[in-house]
């Protein structure tokens, strides 16, 4: 990208004068109807990312040059466009986000991806697909600049790899060079992405509804995957080019939580198994849960626990670890044979007197690799995928439980099968808010700056609880009551909304969490969002940039909208102006 950041200067004027409209006339019509996910790959000046902001779409602009990424954000600072650095064939940033993208444009930008790297770049833009997502390329015919760093293009190359990884044609066009330049001409070509694309939707009805089963390991494990997908993606990091590695601790964690409310509600988990006898990860620490020694709130990433609760803990996850490597991790396989997801255990060492429910404590009891295209399955579908996991649950429990000859309980059956998410709890955040009312430090509403008092003060979810339930500190803001309980209420910040509040989400958390007397706030603030938001890496360090924390948010935004179609809100002027 060299040759981009010295030439920015020239190269940005001539990009801005092309108009995007008629740059992109020829498949325009391709686009959404109503407003989408679009992400435009080495997106220069951001000329054609604000296009798309302006047709009403959510756009992410991955730009590698730091110079043309810098004038972009200067000429176009829309809040409906998020920046990244991500360059192809890596994408490693966009890949780890999350998200998916109903288009994907690459204009002028194919030129430049080596000839050897270009199959395993198209592969990785294609998981970035929505099913019947399009994807848009540009490829430049013609003597390049010396130093320009392009390669030659032809559009058989393009079409092998759009057969080889199921995408269908949609239109091809010649195109003059917009520059007026004679000795360059172009060719579009749009292509769509038919469906998922990638076996694992099919892979997982066949573990759900066709493989053998003798116990509900099988489900509970991948139902536990699924919840790390859900709710602690920032945990997962990518290996190579199509793996996703998750520690084993955390799946042992979601795995115990699980099953807890099963076996104590009498519940068979094998063909001739009511309670823990016979289970394999029931030993002293499962057992000790069962008892009580640790609540369900312990059981959370970023809990620190002591003394008997830290000890059984500890015990249990390691029972479950154990379990889980020798049982539905082995015998969970391809239909061809191969296992889907393989383990590789670690020693933990004994049982701590304390213990912090973090990502290292959590890695230290091994690793599990996931296909990444199952890991992005999970996340797109999980609200699909769940209820199917409970349903076939449910169904072997019933089974299991005619074959002893016992009373199968539905309703008790469909409690246990909850999954226990964490209790709307906004106290700690009122008391620090209230904290800092009562030293005579500003507070004002994150969404309105109206100034606060004690009588207006509410603490509302950044996003709301009815769509993404999440506690963590980071997500608790002050707002007024009547935005929170009158305005907001369950819909997502707009992207320019979430913009305007920066600096006072930021002030807030600084003030509230990270510059507190508590020494443990910062701390539990950063595993906390290192666990639910994505992008911020596995470091291991106690605490997090709050301005990469906020850029998380953003994505995370962006994928409740596009992913879950959560309903956005923005307030009205006459709103704004009466706060």
């Amino acid at each position: 990208m060299s040759w981009y950041d010295t030439q920015a200067a020239a190269l940005v004027p001539r990009y801005e004068a092309v108009p995007p409209a008629a740059l992109h006339g020829w498949w325009r019509d391709l686009l959404p109807a109503s407003p989408g996910a679009v992400l435009d790959i080495g997106a220069g000046s951001g000329r054609d990312a604000a296009w798309f902001a302006t047709l009403g779409h959510a756009v992410v602009a991955a730009e590698p040059s730091s110079a043309m990424r810098q004038q972009g954000q200067r000429l176009h600072p829309d809040p409906r466009i998020r920046w990244t650095a991500d360059a192809l064939p890596e994408l490693a940033g966009l890949l780890q986000s999350g998200l998916s993208f109903d288009a994907v444009l690459l204009s002028a930008v194919w030129q430049h991806v080596p000839p050897l790297q270009r199959a395993r770049a198209f592969r990785k833009i294609c998981t970035l697909l929505k099913p019947g997502g399009l994807l848009v390329l540009t490829l430049r015919q013609g003597p390049a600049p010396v130093g320009s760093g392009m390669h030659p293009v032809s559009l058989g190359e393009i079409e092998a790899l759009a057969r080889d990884h199921g995408l269908m044609p949609v239109r091809q066009m010649a195109l003059p060079d917009q520059q007026g330049r004679p000795e360059v001409s172009w060719t579009g070509v749009a292509l769509r992405l038919p469906d998922d694309g990638t076996g694992a939707l099919p892979l997982l009805r066949h573990v759900i509804l066709n493989d053998a089963k003798s116990t509900t390991y099988k489900l509970g494990l991948l139902r536990a995957l699924l919840r790390a997908a859900d709710g602690a993606a920032g945990l997962a990091e990518p290996r190579g080019e199509a793996e996703m590695v998750l520690p084993l601790g955390l799946l042992a964690l979601n795995w115990l939580r699980l099953y807890r409310p099963l076996v104590a509600a009498g519940l068979p988990q094998a063909p001739n198994n009511a309670g823990p006898e016979g289970l394999g990860f029931a030993g002293s620490g499962f057992r000790a849960l069962l008892a009580g020694t640790a609540t369900e709130a312990d059981l959370r990433i970023g809990s620190r626990l002591g003394g008997a609760a830290a000890k059984a803990v500890h015990a249990a996850l390691g029972e479950a670890a154990r379990t889980i490597a020798r049982m539905p991790a082995l015998y969970m396989t391809y239909p061809q044979g191969g296992p889907i997801l393989p383990v590789q255990r670690s020693r933990p060492g004994s049982a701590p007197e304390a213990l912090l429910l973090d990502g290292a404590y959590l890695r230290s009891f091994g690793s599990v690799r996931v296909p990444l295209h199952l890991w992005r399955a999970l996340q797109r579908f999980a609200a699909w995928v769940e209820p199917a996991l409970v349903a076939e649950w449910t169904r072997l429990m019933g089974d299991y439980a005619r074959r002893m000859a016992q009373v199968f309980d539905t309703g008790a059956a469909a409690a246990a099968m909850r999954w226990a998410e964490p209790e709307r709890d906004v106290a700690l955040s009122r008391r620090l808010a209230l904290g800092l009312l009562e030293s005579g430090a500003p507070l004002r509403c994150a969404w309105t700056g109206r100034a606060l008092v004690s009588a207006t003060l509410d603490i509302d979810h950044l996003f709301p609880w009815s769509a993404w339930p999440c506690g963590d500190l980071w997500n608790l803001l002050p707002a007024h009551r009547e935005v929170n309980q009158r305005l907001k209420r369950d819909r997502l910040p707009s992207a320019p909304i979430l913009a305007a509040a920066e600096a006072r989400i930021l002030g807030w958390w600084q003030a509230a969490y990270l510059q507190a007397n508590d020494r443990l706030l910062p701390v539990r603030f950063g595993h906390e969002a290192r666990a639910s938001l994505r992008g911020l890496g596995a470091g291991r360090g106690e605490c997090c940039n709050p301005e990469q924390v906020f850029a998380a948010v953003g994505l995370q935004r962006l994928r409740l909208h596009q992913d879950q179609q959560v309903p956005e809100w923005t307030m009205p002027r006459d709103s704004r102006e009466g706060l």
